[in-house]
């Protein structure tokens, strides 16, 4: 039987001090000084000394993942062509999506590196410091949680749902009031244990308040090289599967609306084929944790741990 290759690229928060470290030896470690070429700073410094202050700056962490990401896909793409496995789809959580279109060979790594560094610079500079807020909310239905945003939300204080990341669990995203009233609601609407944890983070991601970083953004890719993807790939916006082929103008309207838009994380797993392999290129095993909780039929390997790739070796033979 056909083995089945999905490859995942995952987002913000899955970073740490050190990572990327344990590829040296290996020709993808190259593509950490190739990070630091087109960003005119040592990127790779920062991710393998730290400090973690400073890794921790989205403008920092964006370009960290994906560099850290493209050089596993590197590194795994090496063994599926060994063993003539072709890769089905890519996906990406939030900024994972621009390493997930470099492995599609939709953007040039050097060309996204420097994306990713605009895009969370933009993302930080969108809104000022305590304006935002965002919440986990974990076990609540994602149509009540979308009943209380609404009910929350006025005109200039608004809240949404900002990551579907697994069933039970929900990120809410906007301004730091309407957010407020929203979890308010929820202790007066929902009698059911949940939870609802705020996050520690810089901005209101994903969220009407970062339009005008979307914008920014918008203008700034014209500097860069989009071309047709070579791989299919499934965007966050609308959980949809874009077959190989896909046009650059395409890709960037979904990256754009991708800023201030929701991440539909769920969605795009549970459009999943039953069976198919999924591999975790990047820092951490955030995404295995959450892909347990959509579908346990998955497997997924994270790449980011000792033995990963003997392990991977024996799941393909």
């Amino acid at each position: 039987m056909t083995k089945s290759v999905t490859l995942l690229f995952p987002g913000q928060g899955a970073q740490y001090v050190g990572m990327g470290k344990a590829l040296e030896g290996h020709s993808a470690y190259e593509l950490f000084g190739k990070a630091n070429e087109a960003l005119d700073f040592d990127l790779s410094k920062m991710m393998f000394e730290g400090p973690e202050d400073d890794l921790k700056l989205t403008q920092f962490t964006q370009p960290a993942i994906l560099s850290h990401s493209v050089a596993l896909f590197e590194k795994v793409k090496e063994l599926l062509d060994e063993k003539n496995i072709k890769i089905d789809r890519v996906l990406g959580h939030s900024v994972g999506e621009y390493a997930a279109l470099v492995a599609a060979k939709a953007l040039p790594f050097e060309d996204a590196v420097k994306a990713v560094h605009l895009r969370g610079k933009f993302m930080q500079d969108a809104v000022p410091a305590g304006k935002g807020k965002m919440f986990a909310i974990m076990k609540i239905p994602q149509d009540i949680i979308e009943k209380a945003c609404k009910e929350s939300s006025v005109e200039g204080s608004e809240v949404m749902p900002a990551n579907f990341n697994e069933p039970s669990q929900i990120v809410i995203s906007g301004e730091a009031n309407a957010c407020d009233r929203a979890v308010k609601w929820f202790e007066e609407n929902w009698s059911d244990p949940y939870r609802a944890i705020e996050l520690n983070v810089s901005a209101p991601f994903h969220s009407s308040l970062m339009k005008p970083a979307a914008l920014n953004l918008k203008s700034a890719f014209s500097d860069f090289k989009f071309k047709e993807s070579e791989l299919p790939y499934v965007a966050n916006v609308d959980a949809k599967e874009y077959a190989a082929g896909t046009s650059a103008e395409t890709i960037q309207e979904n990256l754009f609306k991708q800023v201030d838009g929701s991440v539909l994380w769920t969605q795009s797993i549970q459009d999943l084929p039953d069976g198919t392999i999924c591999i975790e290129c990047g820092p951490g095993r955030v995404l295995m944790g959450l892909i347990r909780k959509i579908n346990r039929s998955i497997k997924v390997i994270s790449l980011d741990k000792e033995g990963a790739f003997d392990e991977l070796k024996e799941l393909l033979s």
